[in-house]
């Protein structure tokens, strides 16, 4: 996007200044469809192959509107690419892929290099690739983002499902007791996300959402973060009272260990809207220590 924005800008410089500085100003569809026969070559140019991908979305982002089957004829093109392990021509694949996926017919063509991608070793891979799998591809590779969900290194694939869960949220939805399980993994990011990605999934269930809080608030969960500002979400959008379990939750976090889960706590109780001047007093008394505290927080 910075890249095309650049593009934009000179474009504007260029018409008040009479010049042509930018190489992609005039380009021809036909002629940039002709070039992308050069994906099929061997062995692969990454360079040569990289510029022609800018070109092509450049030509998008302008405008230029691609057909069903010349979108798919280049994707069917760009799966040879994968054979390259050139990184920038990697990740213009997968912008590419982005770009073309609502146009082109046949997605499907290029899930196979995508779920390569994104079991293999590359780490550099899994996530991007994860990110470019659409609704329309999401059957297919079920199990597998499922599997990397309770994978050793997970917040990548629960970061792209909480991203996912706005495309396919009845597919995300089904995953909800792998999700469950990566609470257990002992990264304080993973359980963040984790728990993000758990509300996203039961947000419209507020019984199952105050059952969740309840339950890990009665854990060792290293990182509570997430959790006070659902309960505040719970306690503003229900009226609830400063005596129930939610707040309840989000006072035990004043008596956290870690001095950010504390300020957290106490600024959240600042903005409830039911909080009662004894309550606003134990959240300030924990600001003013902070405010002179010699520690930056």
């Amino acid at each position: 996007k910075a890249i095309l924005a650049s593009f934009r800008k000179q474009d504007k410089k260029d018409e008040e200044s009479g010049t042509s500085g930018n190489p992609y100003k005039n380009l021809e569809k036909a002629s940039v469809l002709q070039e992308a026969r050069t994906f099929n070559e061997t062995p692969i140019n990454a360079r040569k192959c990289i510029q022609i991908l800018t070109k092509i979305i450049y030509m998008i982002n302008q405008g230029e509107q691609l057909g069903q089957t010349e979108a798919t004829e280049i994707f069917f093109a760009m799966t040879k690419l994968f054979q390259s392990k050139d990184m920038m021509l990697r990740r213009m694949i997968y912008l590419s892929i982005k770009e073309m996926s609502t146009v082109a017919n046949d997605v499907i063509i290029v899930t196979s290099s995508l779920t390569r991608d994104m079991t293999g070793k590359e780490d550099s891979h899994r996530g991007p690739a994860m990110q470019k799998l659409y609704a329309s591809m999401m059957q297919s590779v079920e199990r597998y983002m499922k599997q990397t969900i309770v994978d050793k290194l997970p917040s990548v694939a629960l970061t792209s499902s909480v991203h996912l869960m706005r495309q396919s949220p009845e597919v995300v939805k089904r995953w909800v007791n792998e999700v469950q399980e990566a609470v257990n993994n002992d990264n304080i990011m993973v359980q963040y996300h984790e728990l993000a990605l758990l509300y996203q999934i039961r947000r419209t269930d507020k019984h199952t959402i105050r059952k969740l809080i309840v339950k890990f608030s009665k854990t060792a969960l290293r990182n509570p973060y997430t959790f006070i500002r659902i309960a505040a979400n719970l306690i503003n959008e229900e009226g609830e009272g400063t005596g129930s379990p939610m707040y309840d939750f989000i006072d035990s976090c004043l008596r956290h260990k870690n001095e950010m889960i504390i300020y957290e706590a106490a600024s959240t109780i600042v903005s409830l809207k039911c909080v009662t001047p004894k309550e606003l007093s134990s959240a300030l008394n924990v600001l003013q220590l902070f405010i002179s505290s010699p520690k930056p927080v």
